[in-house]
This record gives C-alpha cells, sequence and structure tokens, in this order.
C-alpha cells in the first residue's frame, strides 16, 4: 500500500467498477486499488466499507487448537503464541509445563517477556533442563526456546516431566517450529495461576541477495542454506522473501512461489538500500509482521502492509515484479509540449478531485513498548491546506506492520505532503520515449502552459500502428516531487508519554489500634480478657480481609484471626491471659491475589487478674514451698526404699497376702507391696518438749522396670514450730531412673505460734491443675506450662492495684454490679 500512486500495467475489472461509480476516471480507479498513497485508500475504503484484514506485527491473543493457519514472523513481533501442551507435576501438581508455538518456521530468538504488567528480560544462570529465568517476577518463571531449525531434538524435560508418562517423547521435535517451553512454579502468594504469555520474538533469518556473492553480491548467504541467512526488519527484504516463499525442507509454510526469474534483482536492490539508508539514528524503513498461510489469507494481505511500512508501490510488467520503495526518483527522461501528441486524447488539471485530498490525518502503529498494541500518533491537520479546501477532509490511517514511532512518523508526513501534489492528467506522447517510460518511473515535463513539473508514471499503453502514429506512449501521470520526502520539522507521532506508575495499593490498614479489655459473658455477671483490634475503612478496594496474629510475648507459638471487609472491628479472646503482654501484628488479603507482609510487632497489655487480696503473696511463699517439697521428696524416697525391702523378703508365691502391718507378693518379675507406719514422739529440745504423731501409709506396684505409688502422710505437732497439723498426698510412676510425681499438701498453724496470726495453706504440685465441672468441655481454670488460665470467673469483690510511681498508685474496686476508680497521690 503505497503513498504514492502505484504503478501498474492493467485496472482490473473490480476496481474499474469503483472507478465507474466515483466518475469513470482511470486515474482514480488507479488510486483505489492502490491508495493516493495510503491515504486515499484508506478514505476510500472507508466509504466502502470493505477493507480486508491484513497481517499484522502482534497476535495479541494466545490461540488453541490444531486446525490453524501457519504463520511466519518477520522482523520483530510480539505473540501470545499458539498454546499447544500443558503439563503439571511435583507436589500437588504445582509444576507446570506449557508450550507454546512461536512461528512455524526458524526465528532469531525470543527478546523479553510481559509478565507482571511489564516487559521482563530472560537471564541469570541458565539452567540445562529450564532454560533461562524471568528476570524480576515475584513467581518463578523459567522459558527454553527452540529457535526451529530442522534437526533439534524434543525437549528432555518434556519427556521426563510428562504425566502421565508418554504424553511427550522423542518424536515430538516441532522440526522447523519455533516454540517456548514455560516451566512454572505456582505458589499460593507469589503466583496463584499460571503466566498468561506473551513474547517479544526476533523473527525469521532472511536471505540478502547483496550478501550472496554467487549473483553478485559479496558475502556467504546462499538461498539454499538457510543457516548463512540473517534476521533483518529491512520490509524489501520481508517481500522477496515471501514472494519466494518460506519453505521447511520441500513444503512451504507460507508465501507466494515466485521463480527468482521473475524478480529482477537489481529493482529489488535499489528498494532494500533505500529502506537501509540511516536517518539519525534509525533505518529509514523497518517493519514486522506475523505472515500467514491458511483458509481465506491471500499473499496481498500479508504484501500490503510491508508495503504500508515503506510507502512503496508495485509494479508488475514484462521485466518482472518488484516494489518502488518510496523515496525521491530522478527523472528517467524530460519532455515537452511539442512531445505531446495534439490529435490524441488529452485530459490535464491542476487539482485533485475532493475525494483525493486530505487537510487531517490519524491513525496508529504497533508500539513494542506498548506490548505491540495499537498506538494512536497525534492528530495532524494543516491548517494552510484546510482554509485552501474548505472543510474538513480526514483519513486514519492504520499501520500494522510499523512498530516504530519515528517510522510512523516519516510514512504520515509522507502521506500528508504527497496529497498536496494535485496535478495530473492522461496524455499520449512521442513513441521516441518507450524505452525509458517505465511504470513508477519519474519524467519531468517543461510545459509552456503548466510550468515546469514532475510526474510519477502511474499507466503506460501503447498506441496501435496507424495513419496518424506508430505505438505512441499512452499515460497516466500524477504530479510529485522532492518535497514529498523532505525531512519534517515536526513530528506526528506524540511524545512518549511517562507511563503511570504502579498502582497506588494499600500495604497495611490505617490507624490500625489494640487494646487489652475485659468481656463479660452474655446472661451472667462473668467477665474474661480479651483484646480489640479496630482500624480505619479501607480506601482500596481491593482488600477483602485483614489477618491479625497475636502471642504473649517472649512465645513463639500465635494465633491467627480474620476479619472481612467491611469490618473495622475484631475482638478475641482465644488464648487470651489477664494481666498479660501481648505481641500483634496485622496484614491485609487482597483479591485479586497478590503477595502482602505482616506488620513489625507491637505490644499490647490486658487488664490485671480480678483476684481478691491476700496477706502472703506468692514471692514470699516461694523459696518455704521449695523447701518443704525437697524435705518431702527425701521423706518419700525413704518410704520407698522401705516398700522394695519389704517386696525383697517376701516370699515368692503368686496370690499369698500376709494380714500384718505391711504385706508384699511377688510373682516372677512383678510385686506388689503395702505399708501401714504409726509412730508417736515426746522430744526434749531448747525451745520445750515437743510432741508428734504420725500416720503413713504407702503401696507400690512395680512389673519389670516400670513402676507406681501412692502415700499418704498425716502428722499432727505440739509444742514448737508453726506448722501444727500437715497431711501429704504423694502419687508417683517411674521407668527406670525417670520418674514422675503429683502431690498435695495441707497446713494449718500459727505464725510463730502467736494465735492472734493463724494460718492455712493448701498446695499443689502437678505439671497440669485443671478444674472441671465434670463435662466435655467445662475446664475453666487450667494450669500448665507456667501458666494459669481462668477461662470465666465471679468476684464480689476485686481490687486492682497498678503502681503508677514511687508515690503514686492507681485503684480500681469493684463490688456487686459498681465499679469505682480512685487516684492516689
Amino acid at each position: 500500500m503505497p503513498f504514492l500512486a502505484p504503478l501498474i500495467t492493467v485496472v482490473t475489472t473490480a476496481i474499474s467498477g469503483v472507478a465507474s461509480w466515483l466518475g469513470a476516471s482511470s486515474v482514480i480507479a488507479g488510486l483505489a486499488k492502490f491508495g493516493l498513497g495510503l491515504a486515499l485508500k484508506y478514505a476510500l475504503g472507508a466509504v466502502l466499507g470493505q477493507q480486508k484484514p491484513q497481517a499484522q506485527a502482534a497476535q495479541l491473543d494466545t490461540s488453541y487448537g490444531e486446525d490453524l493457519a501457519r504463520t511466519v514472523g518477520l522482523g520483530f513481533y510480539g505473540t501470545a503464541g499458539q498454546h499447544v501442551y500443558r503439563n503439571a507435576y511435583g507436589s500437588g501438581n504445582r509444576t507446570v509445563q506449557d508450550v507454546y508455538v512461536l512461528s512455524h518456521f526458524r526465528i532469531a530468538g525470543v527478546t523479553r517477556v510481559r509478565a507482571e504488567g511489564e516487559w521482563r528480560s530472560l537471564g541469570g544462570v541458565e539452567d540445562a533442563l529450564r532454560g533461562f529465568r524471568v528476570q524480576g517476577t515475584k513467581g518463578e518463571i523459567w522459558l527454553k526456546v527452540y529457535i526451529g531449525t530442522m534437526d533439534q531434538a524434543a525437549d528432555p524435560e518434556l519427556i521426563q516431566k510428562a504425566n502421565p508418562a508418554g504424553r511427550w517423547t522423542e518424536d515430538h521435535r516441532g522440526a522447523g517450529v519455533a516454540y517456548a517451553v514455560v516451566t512454572q512454579q505456582l505458589d499460593r502468594e507469589k503466583m496463584q495461576q499460571p503466566w498468561d504469555a506473551f513474547f517479544e520474538v526476533q523473527g525469521a533469518p532472511l536471505y540478502d541477495w547483496r550478501k550472496d556473492s554467487s549473483v553478485g553480491g559479496t558475502g556467504a548467504h546462499r538461498w539454499n542454506d538457510q543457516s548463512t541467512w540473517e534476521f533483518s526488519e529491512n520490509p524489501v527484504l520481508m517481500q522477496y522473501a515471501l514472494e519466494r516463499g518460506f519453505f521447511n525442507g520441500t513444503e512451504m509454510m507460507v508465501g507466494k512461489g515466485a521463480p527468482a526469474a521473475r524478480l529482477p534483482l537489481g529493482e529489488w536492490t535499489l528498494g532494500a538500500n533505500v529502506s537501509d539508508e540511516t536517518i539519525g539514528l534509525l533505518r529509514r524503513y523497518s517493519a514486522g509482521i506475523i505472515a500467514a498461510a491458511g483458509a481465506g489469507v491471500t499473499h496481498d494481505q500479508n504484501m500490503q502492509p510491508l508495503f504500508e511500512a515503506c510507502a512503496a508501490t508495485w509494479v508488475e510488467d514484462a521485466s518482472g515484479e518488484f516494489p518502488i520503495v518510496g523515496a525521491a526518483q530522478s527523472t528517467v527522461l524530460t519532455f515537452t509540449d511539442d512531445d505531446v501528441m495534439i490529435d490524441e486524447p488529452f485530459r490535464f488539471s491542476l487539482k485533485r478531485t475532493t475525494s483525493e485530498l486530505i487537510n487531517t490525518l490519524s491513525g496508529t502503529y504497533r508500539d513494542a513498548d506498548n506490548f505491540y498494541e495499537q498506538t494512536p500518533f497525534a492528530v495532524r491537520i494543516d491548517p494552510t491546506a484546510l482554509a485552501e479546501d474548505g472543510e474538513r477532509l480526514a483519513v486514519s490511517i492504520p499501520f500494522g506492520a510499523v512498530n516504530r514511532a519515528a517510522v510512523a512518523d516519516r510514512l504520515v508526513d509522507i502521506a500528508f505532503k504527497a496529497s498536496r501534489f494535485q496535478a495530473n492528467g492522461e496524455i499520449c506522447i512521442h513513441p521516441k520515449y518507450l524505452a525509458d517510460a517505465k511504470v513508477g518511473r519519474w519524467v519531468e515535463w517543461n510545459s509552456a502552459e503548466f510550468g515546469d513539473r514532475k510526474f510519477q508514471i502511474l499507466e503506460k499503453r501503447l498506441g496501435p500502428l496507424g495513419d496518424k502514429a506508430a505505438r505512441n506512449i499512452y499515460l497516466t501521470l500524477q504530479e510529485v516531487g522532492d518535497g514529498i520526502f523532505d525531512g519534517t520539522d515536526y513530528t506526528t507521532v506524540p511524545p512518549v508519554p511517562e507511563l503511570p506508575g504502579p498502582p497506588d495499593y494499600q500495604t497495611a490498614a490505617v490507624n490500625f489500634l489494640a487494646a487489652g479489655i475485659s468481656q463479660q459473658i452474655a446472661g451472667s455477671t462473668e467477665r474474661i480478657p480479651g483484646l480489640r483490634f479496630t482500624w480505619n475503612a479501607f480506601t482500596d478496594i481491593t482488600i477483602v480481609a485483614v489477618e491479625v496474629e497475636y502471642r504473649p510475648q517472649g512465645q513463639t507459638n500465635s494465633i491467627v484471626k480474620r476479619a472481612d471487609v467491611p469490618s473495622q472491628l475484631l475482638i478475641t479472646s482465644d488464648g487470651v491471659l489477664a494481666n498479660s503482654t501481648y505481641e500483634y501484628r496485622h496484614r491485609i488479603i487482597a483479591d485479586p491475589p497478590r503477595e502482602t507482609f505482616f506488620t513489625d510487632w507491637a505490644t499490647v497489655d490486658t487488664p490485671a487478674a480480678t483476684l481478691p487480696s491476700v496477706s502472703v503473696g506468692l514471692g514470699q511463699v516461694q523459696a518455704d514451698i521449695y523447701g518443704l517439697f525437697q524435705s518431702l521428696v527425701a521423706d518419700i524416697e525413704n518410704a520407698y526404699d522401705r516398700l522394695d525391702q519389704l517386696a525383697a523378703a517376701a516370699i515368692d508365691a503368686g496370690g499369698r497376702v500376709a494380714k500384718d502391718n505391711s504385706v508384699a507378693v511377688r510373682f516372677r518379675n512383678a510385686t506388689a507391696t503395702a505399708l501401714r507406719e504409726m509412730s508417736a514422739s515426746i522430744e526434749e529440745t531448747e525451745a520445750g518438749l515437743v510432741a508428734q504423731a504420725e500416720i503413713l501409709d504407702a503401696v507400690q506396684a512395680t512389673v519389670g522396670d516400670a513402676s507406681s505409688g501412692i502415700l499418704w502422710r498425716m502428722r499432727a505437732t505440739a509444742g514448737a514450730g508453726d506448722v501444727v497439723a500437715q497431711v501429704l498426698l504423694e502419687v508417683r510412676a517411674s521407668v527406670d531412673d525417670d520418674w514422675v510425681t503429683a502431690s498435695t499438701l495441707w497446713q494449718a498453724g500459727f505464725v510463730g505460734g502467736d494465735p492472734l496470726q493463724p494460718f492455712s495453706r493448701f498446695v499443689v504440685k502437678a505439671d497440669q491443675f485443671i478444674v472441671t465441672d465434670g463435662t466435655n468441655d467445662g475446664t475453666p481454670l487450667v494450669y500448665e506450662d507456667g501458666e494459669l488460665k481462668l477461662q470465666v470467673a465471679r468476684m464480689a469483690t476485686a481490687i486492682f492495684e497498678v503502681l503508677k510511681s514511687a508515690n503514686e498508685k492507681l485503684v480500681l474496686t469493684g463490688s456487686g454490679t459498681e465499679a469505682k476508680i480512685e487516684l492516689f497521690a
């Protein structure tokens, strides 16, 4: 699709029909087929509403299935690929393998991929089985690319990990097919679902006859040896390759299959060299497309976007087929008014028809940085042309094969300027110019009446042999000029906008606060300790919940609670003890899922336990209780020794009972003994007489190295000491030298023997102490692991004392249903 009127020898019937509808102008007929350049083609297409789909530089959606058109990617292009295989294996099938076809012909490679909304490179240390890892992603994605050689082997990792075995074999080589193997590790936090694949591909290597010494070039390129070809973005090289066809072996994948003899290399070299000219830092013209072959796809649909990408016209004449790329040409001949055959039909106009003019241009190109999406360039308005035309004449041009902004700008500028060269005509000139007057070439007409102008030959035909002349040359002309291809001092493509940054997602709850509370159980006056967490409402609509984690300070085990949005409150009593310091933190949960993190730990205190005041604190009796239990252990050891002696002296006879103060039975490696000892004593001490009476009951049963025993001792003392009466109950279990005990101690007496200071004490020694009401869930009080856990409490009077400073304390007093808070200084 050219910007200048194309060069063609024959106008087809269909296009002639269009020309008749427009007014029977053969000039317009040519323009209708190929465009005024590009601009008029799309303007006319908009009128007719029947533009054909063309090859593009991108395939934005993944394709599936087998009965699809074959494709060959050229230049740089973006593709979601054709998904042909998925496999999952490993723990929970969380390792996923996908295979995507990138081209049905070899490629140069994959340059980058789209992941998490950005272009990502492939890098790191290459894994022999999985290839290179996609860089900068939270999830783990690996890519291994097969470029599509005919001798490539099947992927060993696909064979080894096939689930079930045999889904991928050594026969799955993909000979001549370029494909990518994607290995990804699913993860609840980092990658919840397989990657939505999109690749930027460096397309097929191309044959360049200019580098082929066997056809007059310089270099090692050979048409019949694809390994000598090189990657290129030159649209003329792409056109030549499509004309001759892309072959895997003897099978043509995409293209026309034209013989080399029909493609004159001299004309093709001119177009290729023009495209490769450097303007600024870039080539004059470059392109990228995905050419296709299949039902409903024509060769013309693959070629037209490449014509657009280099402002080319297509010539088919006796010498062959070739493009003329958009650039200023030198004139091949100059004629004057005297060379115009005055007796032949003549039409000439200095102005175009309105349908051929444009003064406003818009359109799109395939922006590689924008994932090859159609990206608009700035609307271009020529105010001078608009004033001259008297109305808005607008055209929108989609560049399907252009993926560079500078090239799109250059093409739009050419189309705009070409439309203002308006002179056109149909004339007949002298046959002496037959050898030089060729379709597509520029000629100069030095006219005394119309001025000196340059024209491009759109059509050419020869007149008959007749009375007036022999082989007159009939030409269709369109005015052109060097100014069409001059560089512009402004651009039609808008400056690359600064892309928006990552979405401003919330990372934590705002004003997240914690407080220790006492909760009253419904229907009673009982209160239990708890924690209350509050936060502000979320402005981020992706947040669906808040997770709160808490634990006693210094502990590692924690509890996690969840509150769903729109809730702004979480109250919990699970695992919460009174008068304790707790650590807490939180994180947000989002949908769609994204990785979120817990905040730093903070602390909160729970209210003090509602216990009545006592005259003796635990700190005061700690040493006494420890000493007491040390003495009790020694006594217990003596009692067990005596039981062992009785067991050893017992007669070896099963079932015999001795009715005495002691009894013992032994059978094989088992013994059972019982002892009752009663004692009474009176001693004279420095403090005076001390009378004591005691009863000791002890039992023990042993089998092998396992034994159990129970000791019950009552002691009454008079005359000295604080403890006057004492009862001990102890149970013991042992295996070899390892033993464990549980005991209770009851004591009553007077401090210092003073009857005005009586006391009583009940002590429990056990790893776990439980108070229950006998039901399955009734355990309102539990002591274990050094902690006292009180599920419910009811207290008629409670006093809480919290020291504020050396001379200040806060006293909270409650009685019945009333409570009072006093601050003493």
